[in-house]
């Protein structure tokens, strides 16, 4: 019986009223939720009255891969603008060295780490390096990666692997690895002071995961199951106060949407990935008159999600996706 046949039911005489039992469940239930309320109380409270630029993630040492340029450079910009010390990772390693020292040099306290996130010791290292410098990790950002387009009749078995490989294996390793300083810390806090405190991981997907897209099935693919990996870890994780959710971009204005004649490019394999759109211009001109907004996005609206997913204000949200695409999918 749902929970609102069974009030009704209550209500009309139809069934007991619960026993000692259950209201000592209840009243358990009811101090818990209390206790995780006021947390997120002291931690706005805190964060609001230490400055008035409202440091909301004071305290909080977040690790974000891909960090050296486009959404993951923003979104290193502005957790550490609101307090969080952050570990910026990327495959560039003068890139996000330039990220580290900018946010340096504007007061906030940050470090590079470069590496490729499908390394097999990325993850530990990585992880290791925020509880080293930091003391420990309470934000989780995997944004890493980027695209190997060809339509499915012609997408290689090497295509096919590196999306998932980076999309998918990559942040799953790096949540595994994770689970010390993020599941395990949150299990002694609880065990300790019988509430633990806020940590969250956030997940990049994309509405190509969300919805498909015609001539990127294998990066399509591998984004929707970023979603699942997601709802997975929510669930697992949920208990010990670790939330973790995943935001689904349309197009937004990075060097994987601008345009691939002329642009930027990777080395995956010993292989050069040239990245972009062919003719990118044609086709912002094109997908702008079905977004209501008429625009692209920029990287700072893209890392503003996920600064608003990682604040003490999302404390009740876990295990959704979160589409931000200018209203071009409702």
């Amino acid at each position: 019986m749902d929970r609102p046949l069974k009030r009704l039911a209550v209500l009309s005489g139809q069934l007991a009223q619960p026993n000692t039992s259950e209201l000592l469940h209840r009243e358990e239930e009811r101090v818990d939720v209390e206790a995780h309320a006021a947390q997120v109380r002291i931690q706005l409270c805190t964060a609001t009255s230490k400055s008035t630029t409202n440091k909301l993630l004071e305290g909080q040492v977040a690790l974000i891969t891909g960090a050296g340029k486009g959404i993951g450079e923003a979104a290193a910009r502005l957790l550490a603008a609101h307090g969080a010390a952050v570990v910026c990772t990327d495959l560039d390693d003068t890139a996000v060295q330039l990220v580290a020292g900018a946010i340096q040099e504007l007061g906030g306290r940050a470090v590079a780490l470069a590496g490729d996130v499908t390394a097999p010791d990325f993850p530990e290292r990585a992880v290791a390096e925020a509880v080293r410098v930091f003391g420990g990790l309470h934000i989780l950002v995997n944004n890493a990666g980027y695209t190997w387009d060809g339509v499915i009749h012609k997408i290689t078995p090497e295509q096919w692997a590196a999306m998932l490989q980076v999309h998918c294996t990559a942040p799953f390793r790096l949540i595994q690895a994770a689970a010390p300083a993020m599941r395990d810390a949150a299990k002694a806090e609880m065990e300790q002071n019988g509430v633990a405190k806020p940590r969250c991981i956030i997940n990049i997907s994309s509405t190509s995961g969300t919805h498909g897209n015609a001539g990127q099935a294998n990066y399509a693919t591998a984004k929707a199951g970023v979603v699942g990996l997601t709802k997975a870890v929510a669930k697992e994780w949920g208990p010990f106060n670790v939330r973790c959710n995943a935001i689904a971009f349309g197009l937004i204005d990075t060097r994987l949407t601008r345009s691939k004649e002329g642009g930027e490019s990777i080395m995956v394999g010993g292989k050069q990935v040239q990245l972009g759109i062919p003719s990118a211009d044609t086709y912002w001109s094109a997908i702008k008159s079905q977004i209501p907004l008429r625009r692209v996005g920029s990287a700072e609206e893209a890392a503003g999600t996920i600064f608003m997913l990682a604040s003490p204000y999302s404390s009740y949200i876990t295990g959704q996706v979160l589409e931000v695409n200018g209203g071009s999918f409702m």
